[in-house]
């Protein structure tokens, strides 16, 4: 039995010159929509992207967490978006996500497997560009192992 798709709904509009704001859920992100000028310091569009794609990892690491009982004290990732101009596109999302756990390397791997097969945005992401990433786990004292 099929279920319904899950609906996200996001309203965005413009505010001041080069700066445009979306809202989702309770909260507003400001973000940049100049074109040709000065960076504002907001994020864009491809910011946004990548910001959603590490969501994505981080949310996904607290379900695995839960389901596979991995315990870990905290997760950090970095996310690196390559785009080119002819065509407009991304063409690779490259990431290294750092997890402070003592969990042995085979069951960072299995994480690191259900991260790549269960998150929805990485998924939808690697069907249109290269994605490749590494999971580090760092010892609690905190160096990497």
């Amino acid at each position: 039995m099929e279920t319904a798709p899950t609906s996200y709904t996001v309203h965005a509009h413009t505010t001041l010159p080069g700066v445009a704001e979306a809202e989702f859920g309770a909260e507003t992100v400001r973000f940049d929509r100049s074109w040709a000028s000065e960076p504002s310091g907001l994020p864009g569009p491809a910011e946004l992207l990548a910001a959603a794609f590490s969501a994505c990892l981080l949310k996904n690491l607290e379900r695995a967490g839960q389901l596979l009982d991995f315990h870990y004290d905290s997760a950090e990732v970095e996310v690196v978006a390559r785009r080119q101009d002819v065509p407009p596109r991304f063409t690779e999302i490259g990431y290294e996500l750092r997890i402070t756990t003592a969990e042995p390397a085979h069951r960072l791997e299995l994480v690191h497997r259900n991260l790549r097969k269960f998150g929805t945005v990485y998924n939808t992401l690697a069907a249109v560009c290269a994605v490749d990433g590494t999971v580090v786990a760092v010892s609690p004292s905190g160096h990497p192992r």
